[in-house]
């Protein structure tokens, strides 16, 4: 089926259609599914990929059903960043711009999100594919992963890439990988904090279900509302979010699950959780 929309910015529509779906979506258990489909061009963020993944993430959230989204990719390149072709210089300065703003745009979804998305990574995560799985809330990757910022090789500096990856790393590591685009390994990005966590190739499912199994055991909303405060925080002074943070906690505490939490805690039994 062949669709056809537009993305459009103050002085330019962008026409993008779509042959197919560059990225999937299924749920198994609670556990929405997305998977990034695009080998040929090593699943590059091109504007019809992030679109793709965009939509995938806000048509299902807010699906009660729906506990966690895990990210994951065919192929063994996670992603391998921007589509090139989209910035040569015929597009123009407001079709580039018009790239980096949706980039920023899906990554304000995933931070948005009302549920837990889990970067899974299996091979090269590169660019805006680094940038991307800095940003989910969590990133699980196999022994033969790695992770690069290496635009300036190519004449284009990864200034917004490096946001992500600033955030997540300490500034002397992402002042490595920006500046010289050497990649790191598994290991390293683990111990950077790049990465939740490194496992063998053969035990990536196992430990993505682990996570997701325990995400799933706790009340939706408030894995939730606690998210939402937790990159909120972040922003503030310490003062000013130990001041919210004992309001947040409160309002957990009046809704319905924190209270059912409270009480089977005393009554010794699983909580019976309501999700809302």
């Amino acid at each position: 089926m062949i669709c056809r929309h537009f993305l459009s910015t103050r002085s330019l529509l962008v026409p993008l259609t779509c042959s197919r779906k560059l990225s999937s979506y299924s749920e198994v258990e609670g556990v929405g599914h997305v998977v990034l489909d695009n080998v040929k061009t090593r699943n590059s963020l091109s504007l019809e990929m992030m679109d793709s993944i965009q939509r995938n993430i806000l048509d299902n959230q807010d699906n009660p059903t729906v506990r966690c989204i895990v990210l994951s990719a065919q192929g063994n390149v996670f992603s391998a960043g921007h589509n090139l072709k989209e910035l040569t210089s015929d597009k123009g300065y407001e079709s580039h711009k018009f790239v980096f703003d949706k980039c920023s745009q899906l990554i304000n979804v995933i931070l948005k999100a009302p549920v837990p998305i889990i970067a899974k990574v299996d091979g090269l995560a590169a660019a805006a594919g680094c940038q991307l799985i800095a940003s989910c809330d969590m990133a699980v990757c196999s022994e033969r992963s790695s992770f690069s910022t290496p635009g300036a090789s190519f004449g284009i500096f990864c200034s917004t890439p490096g946001i992500a990856v600033a955030r997540a790393i300490p500034r002397m590591k992402a002042a490595y990988m920006l500046f010289t685009g050497l990649p790191i390994g598994a290991q390293e990005a683990l111990e950077t904090g790049l990465v939740s966590k490194v496992v063998a190739q053969d035990q990536l499912d196992h430990e993505i279900e682990t996570i997701c199994s325990a995400i799933k055991s706790k009340s939706r909303a408030v894995i939730s509302l606690g998210k939402q405060f937790f990159y909120e925080q972040l922003a503030m002074d310490i003062n000013a979010a130990y001041s919210k943070g004992a309001k947040i906690m409160a309002d957990n505490l009046a809704i319905h699950d924190g209270q059912e939490g409270i009480r089977s805690f005393v009554e010794k039994r699983k909580p019976l959780w309501r999700h809302q």
